[in-house]
């Protein structure tokens, strides 16, 4: 079978190619640039946990720790006075859990994107299953039953061959254009101007948000953010007023010494202590020794394609949707976008795929992206603008202030920033399946990283293990004294083992002292990207089985392609993709599983028309 074609070698396309080699699956990365990436110290990027903790499975571990930055600490401030201060877990020693019983968040992690992107670039050059071609630029897709061909231009210009073809090349996509899927949304929803300096702030290793910083004359709309970076580097981000007016060298300039001296002052008369009081004027500080390495303006955009799949040709990262008001990140989504497609192009590339699987990418991350933008759409005029309708009835759970929902944004939390769930994912376990049980853990949302064993023996985060297959987990608490060789041959374990071995996918089993909810013997079905299929009572064969074969889309038609041990294709019906023979491969918008949930009406990024 042909490999996997993604255009695009950002770090979204990286990261797919990447996760699409983990699951044994060779791919071209056709990729429009030299090969190079530019240093831009003021072009950074904000991981969630999740996101992080992906990239580090890539191989990138190292160099996020390298060139990255945990926070020990978030700040939201008005004015003068301290309104939440939200410290983070400190990080745990290489190869330790987080100290137990801890409820502090694990910190969101800051670093350059262009050092994200040469991490990608390296762990992809050591693949042998990867090839890269650069001066690759993009003019043709066509597509039959058995595949995809792409044509391109510059020094490297061929047609190259292709089971699959993913579109992750930003915003202004070709492959999004040739497959003539519309990309409506609004333009230039929020403005930054952005400087990144070396200097030194009174909270080492704390980001900041600062709302009508009394400095900038109390304005409601003004705001500007603090975000460490490792070496006494800080990007500063100043929330620009409605409008297209340029930002001059000398405006930001002044931008950047009013916010220092703002700072420096207010810390030295204590006007931000831990209690939030209010202090007096003081004096007017000096503006504290800076060295400025970057500058520029970030211009935010709302827009969510209206399909995200046409046939075998798919869409991800920035071709598929823009967003970053209010704090939420954009790459985040993208590479959760490259975490869900990966394993299930995995599947379809071993031993085919059912439509359901294939439709399955959409109707999941269309939908949580979509959610997103519809979140910021509703708080935006709210936030920005003080509009007339009451905030809290706007966004459901969003009730502890209009400060709160901003760091929720920032930070990840709640309907702006939290990790995605797909409770109506179309792999979901059926709903009268016997012997299912409740856990703390919702049926399609993330499961909590747990400590785990494995039946190699190493002791591990539950997250660590993604992106191998099905995880199947028993909860059985005090294995965690037993000696490996006695726990694996007792108790629930040999029936356990056996009966993931009969699985239709590949699966590992692992155990753990406790999950939240879970009582003892409890089963936990997770898939390759960290989401709960199901939890049983026990150990249920049958059960199981039923699990795999939803998180497959459905088991094959009979007389389908199926795959041996070995990978082989055996008697085949249907087409090679394991697809159904069905004549219509090419929905439209707007019609059929592929085009993803409805949107509802409203004024939103999702009911604009303009492109």
């Amino acid at each position: 079978m042909e490999p996997v074609i993604v255009a695009g070698a950002g770090p979204v396309g990286l990261a797919l190619a990447l996760a699409l080699t983990r699951n044994g699956v060779p791919v071209v990365v056709l990729d429009e640039t030299g090969g190079e990436e530019a240093a831009r110290p003021a072009r950074t990027v904000v991981l969630r946990p999740d996101t992080a903790a992906f990239a580090a499975r890539l191989g990138c571990a190292d160099a996020l720790a390298g060139a990255g930055a945990r926070w020990s600490a978030w700040r939201t401030m008005r004015r003068r006075r301290l309104l939440e201060r939200v410290a983070f877990a400190p990080p745990a020693p290489d190869g330790a859990e987080g100290a137990e019983g801890a409820t502090a968040d694990a910190s969101p992690l800051h670093l350059p994107q262009h050092a994200l992107t040469r991490a990608l670039r390296a762990a992809l050059a050591g693949e042998p299953l990867a090839q890269v071609v650069p001066g690759s630029r993009l003019a043709a897709v066509e597509q039959d039953e058995k595949g995809v061909s792409a044509q391109t231009r510059g020094p490297n210009g061929t047609w190259w061959r292709g089971s699959y073809l993913v579109g992750c090349d930003g915003p202004r996509s070709t492959v999004r254009k040739l497959l003539d899927v519309r990309f409506p949304g609004r333009t230039a929803v929020e403005r930054h101007a952005v400087a990144t300096l070396r200097t030194e702030l009174p909270w080492p290793g704390e980001a900041l948000l600062h709302r009508s910083p009394a400095r900038h004359g109390g304005g409601r709309v003004s705001e500007v953010s603090a975000r460490p970076l490792p070496g006494g580097v800080w990007r500063l981000d100043w929330l620009l007023p409605p409008g297209r007016d340029l930002v001059t060298p000398d405006a930001l300039v002044a931008r950047i010494r009013d916010s220092l001296a703002g700072w420096a002052t207010e810390a030295a008369d204590g006007s931000a202590d831990e209690g939030g009081a209010p202090a007096g004027r003081g004096r007017t500080g000096l503006v504290p020794p800076y060295e400025l390495l970057d500058t520029g303006v970030h211009t935010v955009h709302h827009r969510l394609a209206r399909t995200w799949r046409r046939g075998r040709a798919f869409l991800a990262g920035d071709a598929a949707h823009l967003l970053g008001a209010l704090g939420t990140q954009g790459l985040d989504e993208g590479l959760r976008d490259a975490e869900n497609l990966a394993w299930k192009l995995g599947l379809a590339w071993h031993q085919g795929a059912s439509e359901t699987l294939l439709d399955s990418y959409q109707a999941e991350r269309r939908a949580a992206v979509a959610a997103r933008l519809r979140a910021a759409d509703s708080a935006l005029p709210l936030l920005r603008d003080g509009g007339a309708v009451r905030w809290r009835t706007v966004l459901p759970g969003a009730v502890r202030g209009r400060s709160t929902l901003l760091t929720d944004g920032h930070l990840g939390r709640g309907p702006l920033g939290a990790a995605p769930s797909y409770p109506r994912t179309p792999l979901a376990a059926p709903a009268a399946l016997p012997g299912g049980t409740a856990v703390g853990t919702l049926p399609g949302a993330p499961v909590v990283d747990v400590p785990v064993t494995a039946s190699d023996g190493a002791s591990v985060g539950l997250r660590d293990r993604l992106d191998r297959g099905l995880l199947v987990v028993l909860v059985a608490p005090g294995t965690g004294v037993w000696d490996q060789r006695h726990w694996q041959s007792a108790g629930l374990m040999p029936r356990l083992t056996e009966a993931v071995a009969a699985l239709p996918m590949r699966a590992e089993v692992l155990v753990t002292e406790a999950y939240p909810g879970a009582a003892a013997h409890t089963v936990l079905v997770v898939r390759p990207d960290g989401h709960l299929v199901a939890a049983l009572s026990g150990v249920r064969p049958d059960e199981l089985a039923a699990c795999a074969d939803a998180v497959r889309g459905g088991a094959p038609a009979e007389g389908g392609r199926r795959t041996s041990p070995g990978g082989a294709a055996q008697d085949s019906g249907e087409r090679p993709d394991g697809a159904a023979a069905d004549p219509a491969a090419d929905p439209a918008p707007g019609s059929g599983p592929a085009s993803g949930p409805v949107d509802p009406p409203g004024n939103s990024v999702l009911d604009s028309e303009s492109d």
